[in-house]
């Protein structure tokens, strides 16, 4: 058991003789350890650790020692004192002072007191010791910022303070602002600054045994006052003990006895402690004795330990040669870079898959393009070829129906002509008739020609107006279709219109009117525990870009996954499906991923692209969730892709050499797709879900309606104009119609009457002549119409050839564009799956690069470890070696050796714990020995200076009351031996038990009265008996100065004189000393000496405005 003793500091008072007793001692500031100074009229014996001498002191008598001064009066003397701006006073002296009796006379409000309060304030006194104010701001004059003290000491012969520093003279300036705040200032006799401190201002006062505050050395007239009124004994004690410092050695008494009972209490602990101590040091003792040697257990346990040393140099040699061979291993396995190799080149076989695909695709659609220009092309000269054999054949039917008509008319001729040969002749009146007739029939012939003439013409009409009817119900078509169009793109910029409105209170419409209402759904059946992992999305909602300008770029790539939701099983997903249902559609409804929740983002290092100028999608999002940048990583490849935003910088990039490493494509700012062999156009140019400014979407899509709108109102105007141009068009359409309808009733109505006419039989007998001219020239005309006939049936079979050609070649572009379509479609699929495949070997490519990298980290990390425990095998032989030198050859494992040393610990624990370890049991011992020794000796020590203190203290407690008896004697005879000389009796009575001072004084003529106190005295008698009280405190103490203010102010003349004479004897005796006296009467009476210096000073004039402050 560790005890401490921990002794306060105990201060003992210096030994002093009566005349240290009778000086003023150092003030009460000032620390009592500290040193005083030794000066040569001071006679003092330090005590520091010499009790033997208190007893060699005990003989001294304090009668026997007189006051014998050491002819050194030269410090401490007031040289002068100057005062500005100080009470009512503007500029006070300076008052230069004489080294031994100054009378300083004025009427009141001269400066009298000013000056004494001056001295106190210069010599850094408080404001309460003067008794003239509680703050030193009152001591500035009224109108005034400062005042300013300036008191000069007198520093000369052997005590001089740090005389070759201040001289012969100690100036004290004293500044006080009209705040209260005081500054000092120390200068030389030369008028140089040595210091600001009131540190060396109070080691000065303490040097020159000067004490502001005691009344000795300087009275003021309200403590003169308050002691003449006083009707308290023990105030009367109070400061004699505080006037001759017996009450500062009490209370240094009292303050050792306190700090002596504490120290005792201390030792008495101690005491305890030591009993423990004790206590442990005969256990420790007993241990060492009783201690028995374990040499050889701890031999065999020593040899166990080498043994188990070089068993552990045995495993790590076995450790590391295991590693080596891992590592050989590890390093034969190519199964990692060959597998990489085969899927680059099935990467590379893909891609080429890929590009022979896409090339294939682009030449088909060229030629797919050129086809539809073609069959373009072919669709107009269809109508044309088509125009043309319609026309030849209606010009061929009307051949054909003319030739028929011709031989019809010729075989009625030819019948006729053979009737008339049969018949003979015929009468005249019948041949006038036939003329007639013939003549008719000529007439209707030729109005027959005229109409046939008139009806291409009109067919022709009828024709283009039918065209022109087509085209403008074609262009009417067309213009619907455009309006229909604009329609639904009005109505789709109104919804957005509307989502964008509906999403200012909630973002999520921006997915949808209903994804708001399908969030609550999933969350209320969540609550209920219908999901085993609640679903998230949709994923736009959960992503935001740290660039808002790559939104379209982003919402390009992720396209249908912005609305999509992740489930972690297909329970969640059936039951989502089943939530969806409510709102969507089954054709509609968002699409969901199935994947299981990991809440570790994928390690993208490996297989992420890095550029140093262009960001991944992966980088350029804001995820929170860990899942949602698993799914789009998993089914997008965001890790993959980059967002270049200029065009020609994403071709440089990806086009015009070797793309990134791990970058499959990349997107413009616009939303342009790129790929190293394609390039691909956004198919919208604003951002639909994330869009950051809401309100210039806005505006945006409310200035697309506007033009929709204003684009509607322009086609209803164009389709209203179209209709009415169709409805003029069919009406002349019709109007040709009816003509040619009229036109054919009198083709038909003339040949009608034509047939008729020649159908007629006459009973005469026609012209045979004239007939057969007729059947000449109706043979010539069906030579002719024949000839005709046939013309057009060649121009006929001609456009016909041409149809039956324009068709064939308008059905093989028709059937060889459905040919590239199906072409085409195996294509787009293979791409797909193409695309599919190359992303899917891509990944796989990133999967195995990181598998290669781990093994050849893994076989770096096994070298590391390799070189690390060849280290540590290293350092295991030198620890080996350490405690062995030799190898130890060892057939054991470290297991059964570690169970031996253990064993073997335990036996050695089992006995040092009876015994204790034999260093440890010494070294115990050593330590409780000596720690045992050291705090009795302490201890001893103690309590022999305690006795030795309580022995001095009793000797000081002696010579206190003997020293304090010897005082209070010699102020009482001092006190008598001035009242006789008044011829006054008196007496004074120190009770010290009751600590009270009792005075009495009976004038002359009046010995026999009962009545002695001093409140039965006048005035004058009081303030005589206050100076003889002072004077005897005078006779018993010390000090450079002293000073008496208006001492004689209640005494008739007979009272001053005396006091006067007794006041200047003092001085004699003490010439010394310098006497300061303020008296506001005459001094006219004083004796002429050259020791004696008197001040007169003038009445002030004062302000009506104010009265001074200072007035005495």
């Amino acid at each position: 058991m560790n005890c401490t003793c921990r002794l306060r500091h105990v201060w003992i008072p210096c030994e002093r003789s009566e005349v240290s007793a009778f000086k003023m001692s150092k003030r009460k500031a000032k620390s009592l350890s500290d040193t005083p100074s030794i000066k040569n009229r001071r006679v003092e014996s330090e005590d520091s650790q010499r009790e033997d001498t208190v007893d060699e002191r005990d003989s001294l008598k304090f009668n026997d020692l007189s006051i014998a001064p050491t002819g050194s009066g030269d410090i401490g003397v007031i040289e002068s004192i100057t005062v500005k701006n100080f009470m009512c006073h503007h500029l006070l002296g300076p008052f230069q002072f004489g080294p031994h009796v100054n009378f300083i006379v004025g009427n009141n409000g001269s400066g009298k007191s000013a000056i004494l309060t001056a001295l106190i304030v210069g010599l850094g006194g408080k404001a309460t010791t003067t008794n003239r104010g509680v703050s030193l701001k009152g001591f500035v004059k009224h109108g005034e910022s400062t005042a300013d003290v300036t008191v000069k000491l007198r520093n000369r012969g052997p005590d001089a303070y740090k005389r070759e520093v201040y001289g012969e003279c100690i100036s004290i300036e004293q500044r006080i602002s009209s705040d209260g705040v005081r500054t000092c200032r120390l200068k030389s006799k030369s008028g140089h600054l040595v210091s600001n401190k009131k540190e060396e201002l109070t080691a000065i006062l303490d040097h020159f045994n000067i004490q502001v505050d005691n009344p000795v050395s300087i009275l003021n007239q309200e403590m003169s006052k308050q002691f003449l009124h006083s009707k308290s004994e023990s105030d009367k004690y109070k400061f004699f003990m505080k006037a001759t410092l017996l009450e500062q050695m009490k209370r240094d008494y009292i303050h050792i006895k306190h700090t002596k009972a504490m120290t005792r209490e201390q030792v008495e602990r101690q005491e305890e402690c030591l009993k423990d101590l004790k206590q442990e040091f005969l256990q420790k003792k007993e241990r060492y004795e009783n201690l028995s040697t374990l040499g050889e257990i701890k031999a065999v346990l020593e040899d166990l330990k080498k043994k188990m040393a070089w068993c552990l140099v045995r495993e790590k040699e076995r450790i590391v040669e295991q590693l080596q061979e891992d590592i050989e291993l590890e390093e034969s396995i190519h199964k990692y870079k060959e597998n990489l190799q085969l899927c680059q080149e099935k990467v590379s076989q893909a891609e080429e898959k890929l590009r022979d695909n896409q090339q294939n695709l682009d030449s088909l659609r060229a030629e797919e393009e050129s086809l539809s220009e073609d069959r373009l092309k072919l669709k107009e000269e269809k109508k044309t070829k088509n125009k043309a054999h319609k026309e030849q054949e209606v010009v061929y039917i009307r051949a054909r129906n003319k030739l028929k008509q011709s031989e019809k008319e010729q075989s009625l001729l030819q019948e006729r002509i053979d009737k008339a040969k049969n018949i003979g002749s015929q009468n005249s009146e019948a041949e006038a008739e036939h003329t007639k007739r013939l003549q008719k029939i000529s007439t209707l012939k030729e109005q027959l020609e005229k109409l046939e003439k008139e009806l291409p013409e009109l067919n022709q009409g009828i024709k283009d107006k039918q065209q022109a009817l087509f085209k403008g119900k074609e262009e009417l078509d067309k213009l619907r279709l455009e309006e229909k169009n604009i329609q639904v793109s009005f109505e789709v910029k109104l919804k957005r219109k509307n989502q964008l409105l509906a999403s200012r209170s909630n973002k999520l419409k921006r997915f949808g009117d209903h994804i708001p209402d399908l969030l609550d759904t999933i969350d209320k059946a969540h609550s209920k525990g219908r999901f085993i992992k609640k679903p998230i999305g949709p994923i736009g909602a959960c992503i935001n870009l740290k660039d808002p300008m790559l939104a379209v770029a982003v919402e390009s790539c992720l396209r249908s996954f912005m609305k999509t939701f992740c489930c972690d099983n297909y329970k969640d997903e059936s039951v989502l499906q089943e939530l969806m249902s409510l709102y969507f559609s089954k054709g509609s409804r968002p699409q969901i991923i199935v994947s299981p929740f990991t809440e570790q983002v994928y390690k993208t290092q490996g297989r992420g692209v890095k550029h140093p100028d262009y960001p991944s999608v992966l980088d350029s999002l804001i995820i929170s969730s860990p899942i949602i940048t698993n799914c789009l990583i998993d089914m997008r490849g965001i890790e993959s892709i980059l967002i270049i935003k200029e065009k020609s910088a994403a071709r440089k990039v990806m086009q015009q050499g070797t793309p990134p490493r791990n970058c499959r494509e990349a997107f413009t700012v616009e939303g342009d797709q790129v790929y190293p062999n394609r390039y691909y156009t956004a198919e919208y140019s604003m951002a639909k879900y994330l869009g950051g400014d809401l309100e210039t979407e806005l505006r945006m899509v409310e200035s697309e309606l506007e033009n929709h709108t204003a684009q509607l109102s322009r086609f209803k105007l164009h389709l209203g104009s179209v209709k009415e141009d169709i409805q003029h068009m069919e009406g002349r359409l019709h109007s040709n119609i009816m003509a040619l309808k009229k036109t054919l009733a009198l083709v038909n109505q003339v040949k009608a009457s034509l047939t008729e006419l020649e159908n007629v039989e006459e009973e005469q007998i026609d012209d045979i002549s004239s007939l057969e001219e007729v059947a000449q020239e109706n043979n010539l005309k069906i030579e002719s119409e024949k000839q005709t006939v046939h013309e057009s049936k060649e121009v006929l079979d001609k456009h016909a050839k041409a149809v039956m050609d324009i068709d064939k070649q308008y059905s093989d572009v028709r059937a060889r564009l459905d040919q590239l379509a199906e072409e085409m479609d195996p294509l787009k699929e293979e791409q797909a799956k193409i695309e599919a495949e190359c992303s899917k070997h891509e990944r796989n490519l990133s999967v195995l690069e990181s598998k290669l990298k781990g093994h050849q980290d893994n076989i770096q990390a096994m070298r590391m470890e390799l070189a690390s425990k060849e280290e540590e095998m290293k350092e295991y032989v030198a620890k080996a070696k350490e405690i062995s030198q030799e190898r130890q050859d060892v057939n054991r494992s470290a297991k059964s050796i570690d169970t031996e040393i253990t064993r073997l610990r335990k036996r050695i624990s089992v006995q040092e714990s009876s015994h204790g370890d034999q260093e440890q049991v010494v070294r115990e011992y050593a330590e409780a020995l000596t720690n045992y020794r050291d705090k009795s000796n302490q201890v001893r020590d103690l309590k022999k200076f305690i006795d030795r203190l309580d022995n001095i203290m009793s000797d000081r407690q002696n010579r206190y009351k003997i020293m304090r008896r010897s005082l209070s004697v010699r102020c009482k005879l001092y006190f008598n031996n001035f009242l006789f000389k008044m011829s006054c009796c008196g007496s004074m009575m120190f009770d010290h038990n009751n600590e009270t001072l009792s005075i009495s004084v009976k004038p002359p003529g009046r010995e026999n009265d009962s009545m002695s106190d001093m409140r039965s005295l006048s005035g004058g008698e009081r303030s005589f008996s206050t100076v003889c009280f002072i004077l005897s405190l005078w006779e018993i103490t010390e000090s450079p100065f002293r000073c008496l203010d208006e001492f004689d102010v209640y005494m008739d003349m007979h009272n001053r004189r005396i006091s006067l004479d007794l006041l200047l004897e003092l001085s004699e005796r003490q010439h010394l000393r310098q006497f300061i006296f303020i008296t506001p009467l005459t001094t006219s009476n004083l004796p002429k000496s050259s020791h004696i210096k008197i001040h007169h000073l003038q009445d002030p004039e004062r302000e009506r405005s104010h009265t001074g402050e200072g007035s005495d």
